[in-house]
């Protein structure tokens, strides 16, 4: 089961998301102009990016469950 290419998939929306926040974080604990221009958009990446990820993992396991 985690040798389909969904697995794969899923494992790849979840590094984005990592990546996502990790920027995200560090661009809010740096401060400053970048972090005011481009925190909330990051942050609504984030919610994005999480969203498909959530969507597929429910995917994965309806597909598994049959």
């Amino acid at each position: 089961m985690t040798d389909g290419p969904l697995f794969y998939v899923i494992a790849l929306a979840m590094l984005a998301v990592l990546a996502i926040l990790a920027t995200g974080i560090g661009g809010f604990a740096k401060g400053g102009d970048w972090n005011r221009k481009h925190g909330n958009r990051m942050m609504r990446w984030r919610l994005i990016a999480q969203a498909a990820a959530v969507a597929l993992i429910m995917l994965f396991v309806w597909l598994g469950g049959r």
